[in-house]
């Protein structure tokens, strides 16, 4: 399969499953939503190391907001629900609870698993603390020095999907990166998913395990340019640069659909500006159960 002169391999990416939740950030306005929600998401690229994997889905207008507010809404995902629950709480209480004007919401309803928000870091008001409930949802009114943070006392968690992706194999690396950045900009329109990487980018793609014992995983050899004479290679003598996008998403059919849009946009600027193939990273289907296989979401794609 080609798209405007570059090869689509006949591979998948392999996914696995998650636990997600999503939370809405209102401030006064919308820098100040983005500075807790940029504190909230960080240091959360990797399951790997950090213990979630996190990004900012979207922004919120008032006129759809909890409070009326302008906000941001974020994504987070966990191998487990007890670590979704820790890491929620403390990067709440240390990221939006310190941010001036901001608010917290649940971001996903009318689902059966609901877990701590606010519940919890009520306990910071000292007693001071006020519930209300409002339409079957209690919600915190606890006192700071810039006058009250708002939270809701609980928010939704679903079963979700990670690690859906994608690679770009380029002429050069100043090309990968332009096609990731394409890729990007048009994944980001797509909801319910996130890319949690560094502006949605990997450069140092892994494979399971290692020569030494104490890693888990180490760099992606056959895919490293500069290792193309002295390890088995994936890559052909004109691939100069590989770059990866790692997408996370509340459903397997969001994550395909934000890989069809990504690599769509890659391939906009084709053959001619130095993007030769689109791959993905697998584990021989061994691990992950679920797969994404690049011929069937692609299949009839044009640009």
């Amino acid at each position: 399969m080609k798209i405007n002169g570059v090869e689509i391999d006949d591979t998948f990416a392999e996914a696995f499953g998650m636990r997600g939740t999503r939370v809405i950030i209102t401030a006064q306005n919308l820098k100040w939503a983005y500075n807790a929600a940029t504190a909230m998401t960080g240091f959360a690229t990797s399951v790997i190391a950090c213990g979630v994997e996190a990004g900012i889905e979207r922004e919120i207008s008032p006129d759809a907001s909890p409070d009326g507010r302008p906000g941001v809404s974020i994504l987070m995902f966990a191998m487990g629900s007890a670590v979704l629950m820790k890491q929620l709480e403390t990067r709440l209480g240390q990221c939006v609870l310190t941010c001036p004007t901001a608010a917290a919401f649940s971001g996903i309803e009318n689902v059966p698993d609901r877990i701590n928000l606010g519940k919890n870091l009520r306990f910071f008001g000292d007693g001071f603390q006020i519930s209300k409930k409002i339409d079957g949802k209690r919600f915190w009114r606890i006192p700071v020095m810039d006058g009250e943070f708002l939270t809701e006392e609980t928010t939704g968690m679903v079963r979700a999907v990670g690690g859906g992706n994608f690679l770009i194999l380029a002429e050069s690396q100043h090309q990968a990166l332009a096609a990731c950045e394409a890729a990007i900009e048009s994944m980001k329109k797509i909801p319910n998913v996130i890319m949690p990487f560094p502006g949605g980018v990997v450069r140092s793609g892994s494979k399971v395990g290692s020569k030494y014992k104490t890693l888990i995983a180490s760099t992606n050899d056959a895919f490293c340019p500069t290792l193309k004479g002295i390890t088995k290679s994936e890559l052909s003598m004109e691939i100069e640069s590989v770059m990866e996008i790692v997408i996370d998403g509340l459903t397997d059919s969001d994550i395909r659909l934000a890989m069809c849009s990504g690599i769509q946009a890659a391939c906009r600027l084709g053959k001619e500006n130095g993007i030769r193939r689109i791959s993905a990273g697998n584990y021989g289907g061994k691990l992950g159960q679920f797969h994404f296989k690049l011929h069937e979401i692609m299949q009839g794609v044009k640009v």
